[in-house]
């Protein structure tokens, strides 16, 4: 069942409380860095990943010095990666295609964007929101299994809870909408044991496996997505 809209906005208030400026926990330098950790990240962990770039990105921050660096000197880099072969030849083919297509500089339309090899709509939503500040969300496991645990905005495909986020979030919670979710996610509102005893919406929401503790009381600031459990800004 839906949650009732005017929930909603109280789902996001107590949200935004806990954590007014949200960051991803990939690292990056610029949009192009940010374009090739989200394309790593597929199917990985961000602190693989991270550990991944640290390096490569000292000596390949833009699509120039990619080239330079070469498919197999890639490959050398991020070997830990899962699915690392394919990323390599995605990234290698991105970075062609915006010397050739775009000037070298990573695009702000979700179009062209995607028209990137290994590069989808949750990528593209991801690096738009980050990167260029538009109130995108990119669903990701976490985001749709909040979205259809809680009731905040039900649907049976990545694509269908994107569009429910989009009609059902009030405007002045997109911005920041995307990183609040998933943070929530990996922190509380975890896929096998949600910690719904340290929920601060636990009272909002619709899932019925909570206990009986979560609904009777709400912890004051409890860790909504970070929990004291991560670092702060990742952006290097």
């Amino acid at each position: 069942m839906a949650m009732k809209l005017a929930d909603v906005g109280e789902f996001y208030r107590r949200l935004r409380d806990a954590d007014p400026e949200p960051t991803g926990e990939l690292d990056y330098i610029n949009p192009y860095t940010l374009l090739v950790a989200v394309v790593l990240s597929a199917q990985a962990t961000d602190k693989g990943v991270n550990r991944a770039t640290a390096a490569l990105f000292r000596v390949a921050d833009t699509p120039q010095k990619m080239l330079a660096l070469g498919e197999a000197g890639l490959v050398q880099h991020i070997r830990s990666i899962g699915l690392y072969r394919n990323k390599a030849k995605n990234v290698i083919a991105l970075s062609q295609k915006l010397i050739g297509e775009h000037g070298g500089r990573v695009p702000a339309a979700r179009e062209a964007l995607v028209a990137l090899p290994g590069v989808g709509r949750k990528t593209a939503n991801v690096v738009l929101n980050i990167a260029f500040g538009q109130p995108t969300i990119a669903v990701d496991t976490h985001i749709f299994r909040i979205g259809n645990r809680t009731g905040l905005a039900p649907g049976k495909t990545p694509e269908a809870v994107e569009r429910a986020l989009e009609r059902r979030t009030p405007a002045e919670f997109k911005r920041h909408a995307h990183h609040w979710l998933i943070l929530h996610g990996r922190y509380v509102c975890k896929a096998r044991k949600p910690e719904c005893w340290r929920c601060i919406v636990a009272d909002l929401c619709g899932y019925r496996g909570k206990t009986t503790a979560a609904r009777g009381s709400i912890p004051a600031r409890a860790g909504a997505g970070r929990a004291g459990e991560r670092a702060g800004s990742r952006r290097r």
